[in-house]
């Protein structure tokens, strides 16, 4: 692709988002719901302008990192400590249930054969890839309903992080589980090296966390308010989500959040924040959340395989919701807020398709299959934004009657 052709296919994606994402805040609807729609229609379901290509993909990944760091920068510290324990039961629960829901629909449809079987198998992977949770598309809808720093915000996006790093463990001892991968000690062995490695990141990610802090806090003395604070912000950033990724085998996203948090209790987070939001807001934002309809080709949609999809697409968000929310319950929220962390922990994106691409790559599932996993991708991405907004609009709207009922009554 030359550089004309990618400068056009970037002011298309730019004016579509944005067009889109303006027409859903008209019409009450969440800005990213139409910024995903705005791919759709650009690219090769319908109008195929714009093509996925290794730019767009790699800018699109620039997009996330910076909208997770921006997601850290307005973390409540003293929330996330609070959160730590529910967030952790509540990304259990969102593992194992869409776990064994995704299994038990793959034998519904493909039949029940025993336990190791190849056919077994290969339901396990599809309710492997049903674990993954994708926090972007949430964190931009609470953040677009000033929600993103209240305790609900700050327990789903400390939950999808946890979820993450237990998805990688399940993925490494299901595929683990595969003949072909050696011997049952190889096997352990690389359960207990992803584990130990995973520990190890968190580890050393708080003792450099810890010493950039303190490091960060007298240089913002000297040069607080300036362009240099941001630039050393984004440097951290995309450095931990490097280490992250590339050293230790966690999600980079993970490493972006956690630089997000070690500056989010420094004078001039505000300011980083503010300044992200910029570059977010007008490039890579829009380029990212229109990345995920491009990767969607509706028309090569194969009808043996669309019943399957669909009930794959109702299987994961149901299983999340339920998973999630009951799990939010039983850590005492209210009914209200225990749907809303549900909702919020349904959304799927990136991290599925690592899984999915997995599972091609071994072998395990088809090409077929990687149609279910883009239309779960696609239609929770678009519905979580809509739920959450409908969910906080009707709290509101019940706390202005109560308000005005005690009014009344006074």
């Amino acid at each position: 692709m030359n550089k004309l052709e990618l400068i056009k296919q970037i002011a298309i994606i730019i004016i579509f988002a944005k067009f889109f994402g303006l027409l859903a805040r008209k019409l009450k609807a969440p800005q990213v719901a139409g910024e995903i729609i705005a791919g759709l229609l650009i690219g090769p379901s319908v109008f195929g302008w714009v093509q996925p290509s290794d730019f767009l993909g790699g800018m699109a990944e620039i997009g996330v990192i910076m909208l997770m760091f921006n997601a850290g920068l307005t973390t409540n510290i003293n929330d996330l400590k609070k959160s730590g324990l529910k967030a952790t039961l509540l990304a259990c629960a969102g593992v194992a249930i869409p776990l064994a829901a995704g299994t038990l629909l793959f034998m519904t449809f493909y039949g029940f054969d025993k336990v190791g079987s190849e056919q077994f198998y290969r339901a396990l992977f599809i309710g492997t890839i049903l674990t993954a949770t994708s926090v972007s598309i949430t964190v931009q809808a609470l953040k677009e309903l000033g929600k993103l720093s209240t305790v609900v915000g700050t327990t789903i996006v400390s939950a999808a992080i946890i979820d993450d790093v237990i998805g990688i463990v399940v993925l490494t001892f299901v595929i683990s589980l595969n003949p072909s991968h050696g011997n049952a000690g190889e096997n352990f062995g690389s359960i207990v090296k992803v584990i130990l490695s995973t520990i190890l990141f968190f580890i050393v990610a708080i003792i450099v966390g810890y010493i950039f802090y303190r490091v960060f806090k007298l240089y913002e003395k000297k040069h607080s308010h300036t362009r240099r604070i941001p630039i050393v912000g984004l440097a951290l950033a995309f450095s931990l989500s490097y280490v992250a990724e590339h050293f230790f085998g966690v999600a980079d996203i993970t490493g972006a959040y956690i630089a997000g948090v070690i500056l989010c209790s420094t004078k001039d987070s505000s300011y980083i924040s503010r300044k992200m939001d910029v570059n977010s807001y007008m490039l890579f934002g829009p380029i990212f959340f229109a990345s995920i309809g491009l990767q969607t080709n509706i028309r090569a949609l194969d009808g043996s395989i669309m019943l399957f999809s669909l009930a794959f697409v109702i299987v994961g968000m149901l299983s999340k919701i339920l998973g999630c929310g009951a799990a939010a319950r039983l850590c005492r929220f209210n009914m209200s807020d225990s749907l809303k962390i549900g909702c919020g922990m349904m959304t799927r994106g990136e991290v599925a398709l690592i899984v999915a691409q997995r599972g091609l790559a071994e072998g395990i599932v088809d090409h077929a299959f990687f149609t279910s996993v883009i239309l779960l991708i696609i239609v929770s991405s678009i519905t979580t934004p809509i739920i959450l907004k409908a969910i906080y609009a009707h709290d509101e709207k019940k706390a202005m009657q109560i308000e005005a009922s005690g009014t009344e009554n006074s």
